[in-house]
């Protein structure tokens, strides 16, 4: 399957079991969070889930390693907080993300 689309399959070391560390702990959020919760139809179906998860990931979800902050803010910018809340149901309300309201 790697092969039909040119991916290069790198193994891991037997003596660094923690070479892929982050990877792993990306599959087990997503699968806790978003896949395990739905049924998925098919390989197209869950293409469209894992895009929007992955963009929820990256752009809406609290990180505690980044002090509750998602890896696409501008650390610059110090959120306030605003006098209304905007809610975006994610994945048909399976996720939600929170925005001030203009």
């Amino acid at each position: 399957m790697f092969t039909s689309n040119s991916t290069q399959v790198l193994k891991t070391a037997p003596q660094a079991p923690k070479m892929n560390a982050f990877a792993e702990r990306w599959v087990r959020t997503a699968r806790s969070e978003c896949t395990n919760r739905m049924l998925i139809f098919g390989e197209r179906h869950l293409r469209t889930v894992l895009g929007q998860y992955t963009r929820h990931y990256n752009t809406g979800r609290a990180h505690r390693s980044l002090k509750l902050r998602a890896p696409g803010d501008n650390p610059t910018i110090a959120p306030f907080p605003a006098d209304r809340i905007r809610r975006r149901k994610i994945l048909g309300g399976l996720l939600n993300e929170y925005h001030p309201a203009s």
